[in-house]
């Protein structure tokens, strides 16, 4: 597995083989949010970097996945369609969200890594 990125809304990101990029959500996030009972994926299209990609709905609340940079969504995990609770019981396995590929592949760096991210959580405790 490739080191991981995040962003500050709290999704992570792997980079693949095949140069695309594996989205989902951060296991800080979908503890904030609760037990996931809906997803909505995005479409197999091109979204804007900040661009909203997805839903998630919880128990709790609503939340937007943002597209952490811009590109073209590939694929999107179907199986959150039937089992959304893949979220909450592996977010960084099959509970993730979509692939896509970036337009700016070098812009991955840009994001945060895992200590930078562990940086963040601490500031926000």
């Amino acid at each position: 597995m490739s080191e991981l990125r995040f962003t500050e809304d709290h999704e992570w990101l792997r980079a693949e083989a095949d140069g695309s990029v594996t989205v989902g959500i951060t296991a800080y996030a979908q503890q904030a949010l609760g037990d996931v009972v809906y997803v909505q994926l995005p479409e197999l299209q091109h979204y804007d970097q900040g661009a909203e990609a997805a839903t998630v709905e919880s128990v709790k609340a609503a939340s937007g996945v943002y597209m952490p940079l811009t590109g073209e969504v590939l694929e999107v995990n179907e199986q959150l369609a039937d089992q959304p609770e893949l979220v909450n019981e592996q977010p960084l396995g099959q509970g993730w969200f979509f692939r896509f590929r970036p337009s700016d592949p070098s812009a991955l760096a840009d994001l945060l890594d895992q200590d930078a991210y562990a940086r963040l959580l601490a500031a926000t405790a």
